[in-house]
């Protein structure tokens, strides 16, 4: 049997997230130093002294998330913590490449930088939003999607009850109102935008343009694709790959299942929140699921 390292999706951080891991090691600071000295930013400080409203804008929450996601990995690394596989929920694939050795670090803060920029610039375009309904199968909320005025559509698949709907704001927000009069609950997501929609085109076409020429080297252990739902075989063009997830819905309970079908029953979620490890014991029967955020988790996750 297996174990594979999840890594967090936008929309989990928090102030602080992951600090006290580096404070307790300080050699782990210098995933922050790489970070800081490629996004032009000191995104140490950005995580230690920022509110939630600045953190959660696009242009820091998706470096900050990914480099407290490396922190958290490395700190486990450190304790003797293997991996079989990788895989990420939306930004947590990045994390998830440098892990499997697809990305240098280097490498990996370069696309991310480059990859909130654009989706910052194209959220800052479109009024779009995104909402989390619960207690409702993903086959009602596309027909409710179907059926309402505007553009909304199922962007990620989460779990069997968990479906995050993403389009225009007065559309999501019509049909959160259908799927909610069927007894589902609605969640708004503080987010940017409608990411995995249609309306980030032009961010994953300015994204493309910006990292073609980046090298990406096949993973080490096997990779699970949010756009596939299974394992990615094919490397030969990331670049547009990963345009490519950027507007396309995230099939994770497909993902779940794909794993659990290749014998991975040890499944560890890097970075802040444990959201990930939700969706796996809900989804999923006879496996562990843990979180790494901080020193206590830490120290449960190795238990």
């Amino acid at each position: 049997m297996g174990t594979i390292a999840l890594f967090s999706g936008q929309g989990s951080q928090y102030e602080k997230m992951g600090l006290d891991l580096v404070q307790q090691d300080a050699a782990l600071e210098s995933i922050f130093e790489t970070a800081s000295e490629i996004l032009g930013f000191d995104l140490y400080a950005i995580i230690a002294d920022s509110n939630a409203q600045t953190l959660a804008q696009t242009i820091y929450a998706q470096p900050a998330i990914m480099a407290t996601s490396l922190v958290c990995l490395e700190a486990a690394k450190k304790h003797g913590f293997t991996y079989d596989a990788v895989a990420g929920h939306s930004l947590g694939e990045y994390a998830a490449m440098v892990a499997a050795g697809m990305l240098s670090l280097e490498d990996g803060f370069r696309v991310i930088k480059a990859r909130a920029e654009a989706m910052d610039a194209a959220a800052k375009a479109a009024d779009g939003a995104m909402c989390a309904i619960l207690k409702l199968a993903p086959a009602e909320v596309e027909q409710i999607c179907a059926e309402t005025e505007g553009y909304v559509v199922p962007a990620n698949y989460n779990s069997s009850v968990q479906t995050v709907i993403a389009g225009d704001r007065d559309a999501v927000e019509k049909a959160a109102a259908a799927c909610a009069a069927k007894k589902a609950r609605a969640v708004p997501l503080a987010v940017a935008s409608a990411f995995h929609t249609k309306l980030m085109q032009p961010a994953a076409d300015a994204f493309y343009a910006a990292i073609r020429n980046v090298t990406f080297a096949a993973p080490k252990v096997p990779f699970y694709s949010n756009v596939l739902g299974a394992v990615r075989t094919d490397f030969s063009d990331m670049p547009k790959a990963l345009a490519e997830h950027i507007v396309s819905p995230v099939r994770f309970t497909d993902e779940l299942a794909a794993m659990q079908a290749a014998g991975i029953d040890t499944f560890v979620e890097f970075g802040p929140k444990n959201v990930l490890t939700g969706l796996v014991k809900k989804t999923l029967k006879g496996v562990t699921a843990k979180n790494v955020e901080n020193c206590a988790t830490l120290e449960g996750a190795l238990a």
